[in-house]
C-alpha cells in the first residue's frame, strides 16, 4: 500500500524536467507565473483605470452622467476637479470628478440659460 524508501529515492533520483535545468527550473515556474498574473490582473486593470480617466476628463456640460452612488443627473458646470450635477430641476449638487461612474447620453455644450425662440 506504502511505497518503500528504495522506490521513493529510485523516483527522485531519476528527477523530471524541471530538475534537469537546474538553477532555472526553479525560477522559471515563478517567472512564468508573474507574466500571467500581468496580462490577466494587472494589465487589464491598468486599461480601465485609463479609460475611466479618460472619459471624466472628457465630461461637458450637458453630459448626463450616472455617478457612483447610482444617482443620474445631468452636468450643468465643469470644473477642474468637481462637476455641478443637476439631479432634479432647481437641485444641482457638486460631485468629485473621479466618482463619475458613466456618461449616458452626451450633450452638446450650450448655455445653460438659452431662451428657446418659436
Amino acid at each position: 500500500m506504502f511505497a518503500t524508501p528504495a522506490y521513493a529515492q529510485a523516483a527522485d533520483a531519476s528527477g523530471g524536467f524541471m530538475s534537469s535545468m537546474g538553477p532555472l527550473g526553479s525560477i522559471l515556474p515563478l517567472v512564468a507565473m508573474l507574466v500571467l498574473f500581468y496580462f490577466l490582473l494587472i494589465r487589464p486593470q491598468q486599461q480601465q483605470a485609463k479609460r475611466h480617466r479618460e472619459m471624466v476628463l472628457g465630461v461637458k456640460r450637458g453630459d448626463t452622467v450616472v455617478m457612483s452612488n447610482g444617482m443620474i443627473g445631468k452636468v450643468v458646470r465643469v470644473e477642474e476637479t468637481e462637476v455641478g450635477v443637476e439631479i432634479a430641476q432647481g437641485v444641482t449638487v457638486k460631485v468629485v470628478k473621479a466618482m463619475i461612474a458613466d456618461i449616458r447620453a452626451k450633450g452638446s455644450p450650450a448655455p445653460a440659460n438659452d431662451v428657446v425662440k418659436s
